[in-house]
């Protein structure tokens, strides 16, 4: 089965640029090879490649195996955890008493 391609706005497209800007210079502050992350992040060369370049479409495990390869899994459990936007759901929620206390 061949997989769908992944369709972003520009604008989410630049965050997808900008992480695998980062991913690309953590890899080269290290000194370390395409070649040499890609196999121990058990990734093809050109996967890294497209990671580099912010592909949408490289499986967010491969993202998270280059990650920690660089040392940068920690980085991973930063993602949605601020929900600023939930809170402010919520807290509308509680001033207009929608929320039972317990």
């Amino acid at each position: 089965m061949k997989s769908k391609k992944q369709i972003l706005f520009p604008k989410y497209q630049r965050v997808l640029d900008q992480l695998g800007e980062n991913i690309k210079l953590a890899r080269k502050r290290r000194h370390l090879t395409t070649i040499q992350v890609s196999e121990r992040a058990g990734i093809d060369r050109s996967t890294l490649y497209e990671i580099e370049k912010g592909s949408a479409s490289v499986s967010l495990g491969a993202y998270f195996n280059t990650l920690r390869v660089l040392g940068l899994q920690e980085d991973f459990l930063k993602l949605a955890a601020d929900d600023e936007f939930g809170r402010r759901l919520q807290d509308l929620d509680l001033l207009n008493g929608k929320h039972i206390a317990s």
